[in-house]
């Protein structure tokens, strides 16, 4: 069974009531329940659930433009009216888009239900393009911002919440943890976020993690900035970024750089959820396995969820990064889809019985 962490009653009351699946016992795919396997596997077994998106770029204060992929859902029947049709605001993980597996299996669970939902893709990432020599990291919300001011504006009646994956997750707690209760969000939902990013980086660079994974990743940055080269070029050496071998090493001579942080341990420290954590002030329910690697177990903030009534993580002992295989054979549903599913059903149909909280 997942451990359920959360110091409120009622929160916990409510999830074992509306959200059941967190306190089921998860059985892990029985022939790939090691986290690595569960992380490497999960994009190739998956199916793939086919989305219709109506694509908007919206423009930002500095010049630049950001992609939104929408799916309007305009044949719910249990919310035929679209101005009050919930919607969930779907932020994928570090170089992901709205083209994810992921992605695409939250947004089938949510037609199912009747709701609509918008990907946040980051800039550059999903064929746009920039307008400006600046992409994005898991510490600057300004861009996750100017969307959310953007979805509530649209549709000013709906009720609102967002899901955030991986780094996605990041960025959404880190948001979260800057605005308090100033958010039109309603609830989060966070999925397998990496919560410190010193223990994350330090545990992708052990020699087995870095060949499966830190080198693929290090390589998908590169290749979403190469095709910017021209517009980066003004602000960067690209020659020096493209010989990085690591995530570390492209934050080093990139990110840091690109966001004016004096080194890579002020960026770093200023992008692990784990500082902000303290002052979430909407309902946030946290996924994550202790064998993920890009989030190690120790680094998972525990103590500090106990300390905000706000807070509740689930922690479940297999399931790798964005992973949760389950069944003999995983094409489908996930354990990850499930929580995700019922947690947004809860909220936006159950949700006044958090909010009093």
């Amino acid at each position: 069974k997942p451990q359920l962490v959360a110091s409120n009653d009622r929160f916990c009351r409510f999830l074992e009531e509306y959200c059941p699946v967190v306190t089921e016992t998860y059985y892990p795919t029985i022939w790939c329940w090691e986290g690595r396997v569960q992380t490497l596997l999960r994009p190739f077994i998956t199916s793939r659930p086919q989305v219709q998106y109506r694509n908007e770029l919206i423009k930002t204060a500095d010049g630049g433009q950001i992609s939104l992929d929408w799916f309007d859902n305009n044949d719910s029947s249990h919310y035929p009216d679209a101005s009050t049709r919930p919607t969930v605001l779907l932020l994928p993980g570090l170089t992901g888009t709205s083209k994810e597996s992921y992605i695409l299996h939250m947004i089938h669970q949510s037609e199912t239900l009747g709701y609509r939902c918008v990907v946040f893709n980051n800039r550059g990432i999903a064929g746009e393009e920039l307008l400006t020599p600046r992409t994005y990291c898991a510490a600057n919300t300004e861009d996750l911002e100017a969307v959310i001011h953007h979805v509530h504006s649209l549709h000013p009646s709906a009720p609102f919440m967002a899901a955030g994956v991986s780094m996605g997750g990041m960025l959404l707690l880190n948001y979260l943890g800057k605005t308090g209760r100033d958010t039109p969000l309603m609830a989060a939902a966070i999925f397998s976020a990496g919560w410190n990013v010193f223990e994350s980086v330090e545990s992708l660079e052990k020699p087995l993690n870095w060949l499966l994974f830190n080198y693929y990743l290090t390589t998908c940055l590169q290749s979403s900035i190469s095709r910017h080269r021209q517009m980066l070029e003004k602000l960067f050496d690209m020659d020096l970024v493209m010989k990085a071998r690591t995530v570390r090493e492209f934050d080093k001579q990139f990110t840091s750089v690109m966001f004016g942080y004096r080194s890579i341990d002020d960026y770093y420290e200023d992008a692990s959820p784990c500082r902000k954590l303290k002052s979430v002030g909407i309902p946030v329910l946290c996924l994550n396995s202790v064998d993920d690697v890009f989030s190690p177990a120790h680094a998972i903030p525990v103590e500090t969820a106990k300390q905000n009534a706000n807070v509740a993580l689930v922690l479940t002992s297999c399931g790798g990064h964005i992973g949760f295989l389950e069944g003999i054979w995983p094409r489908k549903c996930t354990y990850m889809d499930r929580v995700f599913k019922q947690f947004v059903q809860a909220v936006f149909e159950h949700g006044n019985k958090i909010f009093s909280m």
